[in-house]
């Protein structure tokens, strides 16, 4: 009986440092997307240049291509188990 709980205990896919990798990864993706956000106009009939500012066509994008090959390399990593 004794050996079945154990059998039962609930085991984590990953280890720390790929939940850790993971939380990196989703903390770049989300500041990719917050960089990108804004540049719109309040009257659309006007036509706002702000939206091709630096920031929003090379940082932004990049950040958010980082974050996805930091999630990947926690995924495939291989946990110190």
């Amino acid at each position: 009986m004794n050996k079945k709980k154990e059998g039962n205990k609930s085991k984590f896919l990953f280890g720390r440092k790929n939940y850790v990798l993971m939380l990196i990864g989703i903390a770049f993706i989300s500041l990719g997307f917050i960089l990108m956000a804004g540049g719109g106009s309040d009257d659309p009939a006007v036509f706002n240049e702000e939206i091709y500012n630096f920031r929003r066509i090379r940082i932004a994008p990049t950040l958010v291509l980082i974050g996805l090959g930091i999630e990947i390399y926690a995924i495939m990593a291989k946990s110190s188990k």
